[in-house]
Protein backbone atom coordinates (compact mmCIF):
# COMPACT_ATOMS: atom_id res chain seq x y z
CA UNK A 1 0.00 0.00 0.00
CA UNK A 2 1.52 3.38 -0.95
CA UNK A 3 2.10 5.69 1.51
CA UNK A 4 1.66 9.00 0.06
CA UNK A 5 -2.04 9.14 -0.95
CA UNK A 6 -2.96 8.99 -4.62
CA UNK A 7 -4.88 12.30 -4.50
CA UNK A 8 -2.17 14.12 -3.33
CA UNK A 9 0.31 12.95 -6.28
CA UNK A 10 -1.15 15.75 -8.73
CA UNK A 11 -0.15 18.43 -6.22
CA UNK A 12 3.33 17.01 -6.02
CA UNK A 13 3.87 16.32 -9.56
CA UNK A 14 2.65 20.33 -10.01
CA UNK A 15 5.20 20.98 -7.80
CA UNK A 16 7.80 18.81 -10.66
CA UNK A 17 6.01 20.24 -14.16
CA UNK A 18 4.56 23.58 -13.05
CA UNK A 19 8.31 25.81 -12.83
CA UNK A 20 9.50 24.02 -15.71
CA UNK A 21 6.67 25.37 -17.44
CA UNK A 22 7.04 29.02 -16.05
CA UNK A 23 10.75 28.72 -17.44
CA UNK A 24 10.24 27.46 -20.63
CA UNK A 25 7.36 30.52 -21.10
CA UNK A 26 9.75 33.21 -19.62
CA UNK A 27 12.58 31.95 -21.67
CA UNK A 28 10.17 32.32 -25.15
CA UNK A 29 8.40 35.47 -23.71
CA UNK A 30 12.72 36.96 -24.06
CA UNK A 31 12.57 35.61 -27.48
CA UNK A 32 9.51 36.42 -28.77
CA UNK A 33 10.59 40.44 -27.07
CA UNK A 34 14.34 40.64 -28.69
CA UNK A 35 13.20 38.27 -31.69
CA UNK A 36 12.76 39.41 -35.40
CA UNK A 37 8.94 39.70 -35.08
CA UNK A 38 7.29 42.49 -37.05
CA UNK A 39 4.20 42.30 -34.42
CA UNK A 40 5.27 41.20 -31.01
CA UNK A 41 2.73 41.82 -29.11
CA UNK A 42 0.14 39.10 -29.80
CA UNK A 43 3.43 36.42 -29.16
CA UNK A 44 4.08 38.13 -26.46
CA UNK A 45 0.92 38.77 -24.70
CA UNK A 46 0.00 35.01 -25.48
CA UNK A 47 3.08 33.80 -23.09
CA UNK A 48 2.01 36.30 -20.57
CA UNK A 49 -1.48 34.94 -20.50
CA UNK A 50 0.05 31.35 -20.41
CA UNK A 51 2.55 32.62 -17.35
CA UNK A 52 -0.46 34.11 -15.51
CA UNK A 53 -2.46 30.95 -15.51
CA UNK A 54 0.45 28.76 -14.43
CA UNK A 55 1.48 31.14 -11.92
CA UNK A 56 -2.42 30.60 -10.47
CA UNK A 57 -2.35 27.25 -10.71
CA UNK A 58 1.18 26.98 -8.61
CA UNK A 59 -0.20 29.26 -6.08
CA UNK A 60 -3.12 26.97 -5.72
CA UNK A 61 -0.63 24.16 -5.63
CA UNK A 62 1.90 25.64 -2.99
CA UNK A 63 -1.42 26.33 -0.55
CA UNK A 64 -2.85 22.55 -0.80
CA UNK A 65 0.85 21.39 -0.26
CA UNK A 66 1.37 23.92 2.90
CA UNK A 67 -1.98 23.03 4.08
CA UNK A 68 -1.65 19.45 4.23
CA UNK A 69 2.34 19.14 4.93
CA UNK A 70 3.39 18.26 1.74
CA UNK A 71 7.27 18.98 0.01
CA UNK A 72 9.19 18.01 -3.33
CA UNK A 73 12.71 18.03 -3.41
CA UNK A 74 14.45 16.84 -6.23
CA UNK A 75 17.11 14.43 -6.27
CA UNK A 76 19.90 12.31 -8.30
CA UNK A 77 19.87 12.78 -11.77
CA UNK A 78 21.75 11.22 -14.56
CA UNK A 79 20.77 11.37 -19.13
CA UNK A 80 17.97 8.99 -18.34
CA UNK A 81 16.47 10.06 -15.27
CA UNK A 82 15.72 12.08 -12.39
CA UNK A 83 14.67 11.66 -8.68
CA UNK A 84 12.46 13.40 -6.82
CA UNK A 85 11.54 12.82 -3.09
CA UNK A 86 7.90 13.27 -1.98
CA UNK A 87 7.48 14.25 1.78
CA UNK A 88 3.49 13.73 2.99
CA UNK A 89 2.21 13.75 6.13
CA UNK A 90 6.11 12.22 7.90
CA UNK A 91 6.44 9.37 4.93
CA UNK A 92 9.23 10.11 2.04
CA UNK A 93 8.78 8.38 -0.75
CA UNK A 94 11.68 8.49 -3.76
CA UNK A 95 10.37 8.40 -7.47
CA UNK A 96 12.32 8.23 -10.53
CA UNK A 97 11.04 9.95 -13.49
CA UNK A 98 12.48 9.45 -17.20
CA UNK A 99 13.82 12.45 -18.77
CA UNK A 100 11.97 12.35 -21.92
CA UNK A 101 8.65 11.75 -19.88
CA UNK A 102 9.22 15.11 -18.05
CA UNK A 103 9.88 16.90 -21.20
CA UNK A 104 6.09 15.39 -22.65
CA UNK A 105 4.42 16.27 -19.74
CA UNK A 106 6.25 19.79 -19.80
CA UNK A 107 5.50 20.24 -23.85
CA UNK A 108 1.39 18.41 -23.05
CA UNK A 109 1.14 21.48 -19.92
CA UNK A 110 2.46 24.33 -22.26
CA UNK A 111 0.51 23.53 -25.12
CA UNK A 112 -2.50 23.46 -22.74
CA UNK A 113 -2.08 26.71 -21.37
CA UNK A 114 -1.32 28.79 -24.56
CA UNK A 115 -4.73 27.00 -25.42
CA UNK A 116 -6.37 28.25 -22.26
CA UNK A 117 -5.24 31.51 -23.26
CA UNK A 118 -6.16 31.40 -27.33
CA UNK A 119 -9.67 29.95 -26.18
CA UNK A 120 -10.21 32.83 -24.22
CA UNK A 121 -10.00 35.27 -26.88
Amino acid sequence: MPLIPEEAIPYLENMIYLPMVLTILEKDRMIFERGPFKLKRPYVAMVEGATKHVQSELKKTHIYMKRHSMKVLRGEGDDMFTEYVFFHGGYEEHRRYLNVRLRNRVEELLAMYLAIVENAH
